[in-house]
This record gives C-alpha cells, sequence and structure tokens, in this order.
C-alpha cells in the first residue's frame, strides 16, 4: 500500500506554530511533547488516514474529512486521492466552528 503524501493549509501550520510557542513560554519541555506527539500522530495518517472518524464539525461531509484529538489540540484532515491535507488544527478549549 502506498503512503499518501501530507500537506498543511497554510492558516492550520501557522496556528500550530504559535501555538506551540505559547506553550513553550511557560514549559519548552512541553511544547517540545506536544510538537512531537502531534507530529508524529499526523505522520502515522500517510499510511492509516481511515483510522480517525469522519469530522463531525465538517458541514456536508463525505466521510473524508476526519479529525483527532490530543493534548488538547483537534487536527482536522482531508484524505484526497493520494495526500492528506491538514486542514485546521484548534485547541479544543475553543468554541467548536463548522467549516
Amino acid at each position: 500500500m502506498k503512503k499518501k503524501k501530507i500537506h498543511w493549509d497554510k492558516q492550520a501550520i501557522n496556528y500550530f506554530r504559535e501555538a506551540i510557542k505559547y506553550i513553550r513560554k511557560d514549559s519548552p519541555q512541553n511544547a517540545e511533547k506536544v510538537k512531537k506527539d502531534v507530529l508524529e500522530k499526523i505522520s502515522e495518517l500517510s499510511k492509516r488516514p481511515e483510522i480517525h472518524a469522519p469530522d463531525k464539525y465538517k458541514v456536508n461531509n463525505a466521510g473524508n474529512y476526519r479529525a483527532f484529538e490530543l493534548h488538547r489540540f483537534r487536527v482536522g484532515y482531508l484524505v484526497k486521492g493520494n495526500e492528506i491535507i491538514i486542514a485546521r488544527v484548534r485547541n479544543t478549549n475553543q468554541e467548536p466552528l463548522e467549516y
């Protein structure tokens, strides 16, 4: 089975970077752990993108938008052909938004 390529939406990567910077202010160790864990989980998607449930916050979702939560982050992604697009990264403390 061929691995899918992972791409990030510009807003998603910017949000994730800013969130890690924010965590780093209080705890550099926590920031590195969160970053490492989330990036590892995203990397695993290239082999098994269907492992997570369809994203309940995606409007008119045919099942190709999926999401997972880890370390208070909710990562929404789109499975599209040979690629996976990281569409959103949000803190789970924020109000969930449909998109």
